[in-house]
């Protein structure tokens, strides 16, 4: 199997490659030209259509339809669940090795396809060429790491301690059953194959439902796992609405998992209708994120206010990892603010499938209208230096266009301090102290990102002591908050942001799909 030709990371963001730009065109160009087809369900290995449907058209020009998609119903869900409970007994008795070789493949089909799919995540939902692919590639990176970790581990079957030569303990984490994932909008691949590969890998059976604003992304996925070989029933597709599809699968008694994405209040929902049934089960929520960064007076302000900028503004702010917050001591408050106004005021806004545009639009019209009244109360309430306005000119009218904002003096007790926003608008306060700042960005339900500006060796240390939140970064002009990647920066979060404690990617992420059983064996 051939492999990519580049290897784009969000650390690693660069569009000064003619080849991989002409490249990703081509791409655009054949996904454009499948505009319009009808996608099913995938559910028992089959292709299977529903009564009704529902239309995917492009956040960047409502006239492109990227295609009709099936409204699933809870019976579809049910019947998903129930095909993937009978074909968990053969996946679960499958070798490990036999399932990690299956994955293995799954990942370097994404890999192969990763422009093409790269392309369409653009289209749907919105991301530049760079970050689009890097949310492909990054799904490949997750399920060849989990892969990894069952290597490393043995298959997760390990020795223990004997009491005598004729004892024989074990320890064997094993699959839970059928699992299922829910992933979210702005990282329709990532955090779709991510879970989804940890949970077959480790032998479960699953059950995926895309976001409803990306159902052709979720598609793709499918398509790169049905052709790695997976047994049929063993991964099912079932695209619909929240309130059927996704209530069925959250209530069904047959789900022994679930993995979800996406909002707090969402994602609590989840956790606790999940939690009414007759035992407990396991519960990966990832949700939201209100992410800080702190500024020191000993900070490089370059580093930092490029930084900030690529966070708060990356895929249009809508990541649960975005900088919404910047604490900056005060000595150097002005003249942070004026190099990230500087850089904000520069950013090529527009069609992110062109080349030259780093930001494009918010995904839905939900999201528009959202913008819309954040800015209205921080045109009232703080100072907007730049942004703070919908874009309908130039080609933007067919479009969810928005402009980066950045806010400067807004109460520190005002609400949008606490609010997810998931949009291009970043605060900036001026502190007096290291300690205010800290406080400052502790205060808050959620601790999943944060970011720290420091030429001051013991202030960065003292900056990992304090934050509260599961991924943090210090001195990353690349992401203040944002860029992490398999392997390298395991992605979690803390309080509200997660409700497992481990990190994608990571070390301790795979076993969640399991259970220990000790088995002892005396001769």
């Amino acid at each position: 199997m051939t492999k990519p030709k580049f290897k784009i990371t969000y650390a690693t963001l660069s569009a000064d490659n003619p080849e991989l730009n002409e490249m990703f065109d081509q791409a655009v160009a054949r996904v454009k030209s499948r505009f319009g087809a009808n996608y099913p369900l995938f559910i028992n290995g089959e292709e299977r259509w529903a009564e009704e449907t529902f239309e995917d058209r492009s956040p960047i020009n409502s006239d492109w339809l990227l295609g009709t998609f099936q409204k699933g119903t809870r019976e579809d869900a049910a019947e998903a669940l129930a095909v993937a409970r009978a074909a968990f007994d053969g996946w679960r008795k499958t070798p490990w090795q036999e399932r990690v070789a299956i994955m293995r493949q799954a990942a370097d089909l994404i890999s192969e396809r990763s422009f093409d799919i790269g392309a369409a995540v653009t289209l749907e939902i919105g991301k530049n060429r760079l970050e689009a692919l890097g949310d492909v590639e990054e799904t490949a990176d997750l399920i060849r790491w989990y892969c990894d970790e069952m290597e490393r581990n043995n298959g997760f079957i390990k020795p223990l301690n004997e009491e005598s030569p004729k004892h024989h303990n074990t320890s064997v984490l094993k699959p839970y059953g059928v699992w299922v994932v829910i992933s979210p909008f702005n990282f329709p691949f990532a955090l779709a194959g991510g879970p989804a590969g940890g949970a077959l890998v480790a032998g479960n059976t699953v059950v995926f439902k895309p976001a409803t604003d990306t159902p052709l992304s979720g598609w793709l996925l499918t398509e790169c796992i049905r052709d790695a070989g997976v047994p049929a029933g063993v991964f099912n597709y079932v695209s619909g609405p929240g309130r059927t599809v996704g209530e069925e699968l959250i209530t069904n008694n047959e789900v022994d998992g679930i993995t979800f994405t996406g909002s707090f209040d969402v994602g609590m929902h989840i956790y606790r209708t999940f939690a009414a049934g007759a035992y407990p089960r396991p519960c990966i929520a990832e949700m939201g994120g209100k992410n800080a960064t702190i500024v020191s007076r000993k900070a490089d302000l370059d580093k930092a206010a490029l930084g900030v900028m690529r966070s708060a503004f990356g895929l249009t702010g809508q990541k649960c990892s975005a900088c919404s917050r910047v604490y900056v001591e005060e000595p150097v408050h002005e003249a942070f603010v004026q190099k990230l106004v500087a850089l904000t005021s520069k950013m090529n806004v527009g069609d992110p499938s062109r080349r030259e545009v780093y930001m494009g639009p918010a995904a839905n019209k939900g999201a528009y209208r959202d913008y819309q009244t954040f800015v209205e109360a921080l045109h009232r309430d703080g100072e907007v230096l730049t942004g703070g306005k919908l874009l309908t000119e130039d080609g933007f009218d067919k479009g969810f266009f928005v402009a980066p904002t950045v806010v400067d003096n807004l109460p520190l007790d005002h609400e949008l301090w606490k609010v997810e926003m998931f949009l291009p608008i970043v605060k900036v306060a001026g502190v007096e102290s290291l300690d205010q700042a800290m406080a400052l960005a502790n205060d808050s339900v959620y601790g999943l990102t944060g970011g720290f500006f420091s030429e001051d060796p013991d202030e960065g240390r003292w900056y990992l002591d304090n934050i509260e939140a599961g991924v943090v970064y210090v001195n990353r002009p690349a992401g203040a908050t944002t860029g992490a990647w398999p392997g390298f920066q395991p992605f979690g979060g803390w309080k509200g942001s997660g409700s497992t404690g481990k990190a994608g990617g990571g070390f301790y992420y795979v076993q969640q799909y399991m259970h220990e059983q000790s088995q002892t064996v005396i001769d």
